[in-house]
């Protein structure tokens, strides 16, 4: 039996309240790929969303860090099949024809769509999706283990490969939730000394207990997990000479460049969005090693709009992910 409707969590307008309502999906089209979604996890990027002032598509269906069975597949579709399982990420389509894609790095297309912003998300119990955006995800693999994998375990592992740094070297994590906790667990596991800061004492005694050592000072790179304003300057003040920042985090809010000292400490500063397909089957690996775990907090779909303000106030420890 395959559902045509579904109760999912919803964003009605710019800056509206999220509720859960029920949705119609109608049977997959052409190239699309219908979802029984097993487990969903709440990003910082949903809370983001919810905060624009324009949306390219309203009203919109949240969520982007899903796993879920293949339930049907629509005409044309031959690389998915029914009990197939698949994951779905922040990246939907992209055109597979500009630089970008053809260089591996799809993630910098200018045509892309995603996942809960301009295509309907998966924070729902069946969920409709392009069947070329869908990615095979281990069977091994829990749910509630795969699906922060999906966005935070995969933005973590980019952002550290993007400070390009060897082990021995140092790297300082801002911001300890859903990434940091991840990013921490991937740096040591590269060998390298990591500091982390976050106004949390709570999220600082975790960390500390997770491995995390010394202060976030004279780092090699400095990699900003938070959409907190006050990290970026923190961050930057944290790093040695040719120190490399790293900025993550998505906030409207600008941040003033020390240019003085970027110039004469040789500071480089690059901006860090997802990771290659390559990145992603890596942390799968990592997973299946045990050598990342996720931190996860179950939760219904119903328990979506109040977790979205405990996210926005820095409530909530590792990820909380909604289980179908």
């Amino acid at each position: 039996m395959r559902a045509t409707h579904t109760r999912a969590a919803i964003l009605g307008q710019a800056r509206g309240a999220v509720a859960i309502a029920t949705v119609h999906l109608g049977e997959p089209g052409v190239g699309e790929v219908l979802l029984r979604m097993e487990a969903c996890g709440i990003c910082h990027s949903d809370l983001f969303v919810c905060g624009l002032e324009k949306l390219p598509l309203a009203p919109v269906t949240l969520g982007h860090e899903g796993i879920g069975r293949v339930a049907a597949v629509g005409a044309g579709v031959t690389e998915w099949s029914v009990g197939d399982r698949a994951g779905v990420t922040f990246l939907g389509t992209t055109c597979g024809k500009c630089e970008w894609c053809a260089a591996g790095r799809e993630r910098f297309c200018p045509r892309q769509t995603n996942f809960g912003y301009t295509l309907q998300g998966v924070l729902g119990e069946y969920a409709m999706a392009p069947a070329s955006a869908l990615v095979r995800v281990p069977e091994e693999i829990a749910a509630a283990v795969a699906a922060p994998l999906c966005c935070a375990g995969w933005t973590a592992y980019g952002a550290l490969r993007e400070a390009g740094l060897q082990a021995g070297q140092s790297v300082a994590l801002f911001g300890y939730g859903g990434l940091g906790h991840l990013a921490l667990q991937m740096a040591r596991h590269q060998g390298l000394r990591v500091a982390v800061s976050d106004p949390s004492e709570e999220k600082m005694a975790a960390a500390r207990e997770a491995g995390a050592e010394g202060e976030a000072r004279n780092a090699d790179a400095a990699i900003v997990l938070t959409a907190a304003k006050a990290a970026i300057p923190q961050a930057f003040k944290a790093l040695r000479r040719n120190g490399t920042l790293i900025l993550v985090g998505l906030a409207m809010t600008s941040y003033e460049l020390p240019l003085v000292d970027t110039v004469l400490k040789g500071i480089t500063i690059r901006g860090s969005y997802l990771g290659s397909r390559a990145d992603l089957a890596a942390v799968f690996g990592l997973a299946r090693e045990g050598v990342v775990r996720p931190q996860v907090q179950m939760h219904g779909l119903d328990e979506v709009p109040g977790l979205l303000e405990q996210l926005s106030a820095g409530k909530i420890a590792g990820r909380a992910v909604i289980g179908f």
